[in-house]
């Protein structure tokens, strides 16, 4: 079976990232968070998260901002994606097949809707209580392969794609590994 990372993988950019900006062009409201918004988003870059530093540096933006928001969440993510849509990259088509499995760090609550369009129906991702704003789940580094044994248990990975060192941990337990830059696509393993 094929599995992919989402962000900069198959999606050209950075989910959370985008959403970010897609809110920063309708709601004024984010903008107090820019600033730790612009941290996180360098630190992230830089890959000097560890997974509970990347809990700790969300949280304050996830459960200030988005509890807020969770009324209108469901229809902020339907325009966001009738926005990004095209952004998937067109490769992905090609080597597509029905029992592909996603594994992105990117929130569930975005992820379903796009899942939904393109008609993935395996996936997970990093997953935040609606209601506290806190995550349940952070689908980042190594907890990555956690989550995938615990979601899609006995499963074997022939080939993993990704855009990013950070997946070290899935890549170790793939047969072949794919690395997206852009629209390049490198084996390395």
């Amino acid at each position: 079976m094929n599995v992919f990372d989402f962000d900069n993988t198959i999606y050209d950019g950075e989910t959370l990232v985008d959403f970010i900006m897609y809110y920063i062009k309708h709601d004024p409201k984010i903008w107090k968070y820019i600033p730790k918004l612009l941290y996180i988003y360098f630190k992230d870059t830089l890959h000097l998260f560890t997974i509970d530093e990347a809990i700790k540096a969300y949280a304050g933006f996830l459960e200030g901002y988005y509890v807020k928001k969770i009324d209108t969440a469901q229809e902020d993510v339907q325009k966001f994606w009738d926005e990004n849509q095209h952004k998937i990259k067109p490769w992905y088509d090609e080597v597509r097949q029905e029992d592909d499995i996603i594994v992105s760090g990117t929130t569930d609550f975005i992820l379903d809707e796009i899942m939904k369009r393109m008609g993935i129906k395996n996936y997970v991702g990093s997953s935040i209580d609606n209601k506290t704003g806190k995550f349940k789940r952070l689908c980042f580094l190594e907890n990555k392969v956690k989550i995938f044994n615990e979601v899609f248990p006995n499963s074997h990975i022939d080939n993993f794609y990704t855009d990013s060192m950070n997946d070290k941990a899935m890549m170790d337990i793939a047969d072949h590994v794919f690395f997206v830059t852009g629209d390049k696509i490198e084996q390395i393993k």
